[in-house]
């Protein structure tokens, strides 16, 4: 049997005068301190800007629109009322329909003219209860925004994101009676 034997040297260790260097009179070999450090700043700038505008991308202030249940609910309150039906196709994981509810739906203006003449209804595309109006209405991109009369008929048909202006026509063109649908000025 080979025994392998191993030899180990032992090293003194150094004491703390000679295990330092001697300090340097050359200005370049200087830590940065005191001075300005411009990727350092940029980074941080960028990380501050970038959660700032995550944030503002998923904030989805709440708005005062009076949402029916479900589309069943929203086609009975039509029925009694006689307004059309506003069918908001959404999901939780849509940007556009984050950035539609906060700029369009929290406006006091569009809540105004949607509670004067309009039975609104919000059908997340992910609820399996929603199924069958999901594929009723052949919806496949969100957000999608249908007005029926209220029997269901389909008015008028946008699909992607809308601004206020866009959205605030979309609603004084349509009333089934041949009407304008009045529209409050905000202050």
């Amino acid at each position: 049997m080979n025994t392998v034997r191993r030899h180990y040297r032992y090293v003194k260790p150094m004491n703390d005068a000679q295990s330092q260097p001697p300090p340097s009179t050359d200005p370049a070999s200087k830590p940065y301190r005191g001075r300005f450090n411009f990727w350092r700043w940029f980074w941080l700038s960028f990380l501050v800007v970038s959660l700032g505008y995550a944030w503002y991308s998923f904030y989805v202030p709440s708005n005062k629109v009076t949402w029916a249940k479900d589309h069943a609910s929203a086609q009975q309150q039509a029925a009694q009322s006689g307004k059309p039906i506003i069918l908001f196709f959404t999901a939780k994981w849509c940007a556009p329909c984050r950035i539609m509810k906060r700029n369009v739906w929290a406006d006091e203006q569009v809540e105004a003219v949607v509670k004067a003449g309009f039975t609104p209804v919000m059908i997340d595309l992910d609820d399996p209860n929603a199924a069958a109006t999901v594929s009723g209405y052949r919806v496949v991109a969100t957000p999608t925004t249908i007005i029926t009369d209220s029997q269901g008929k389909v008015l008028k048909r946008v699909e992607g994101g809308m601004g206020k202006p866009e959205f605030l026509d979309l609603l004084g063109k349509l009333n089934p009676d041949g009407s304008k649908v009045p529209i409050p000025l905000t202050k």
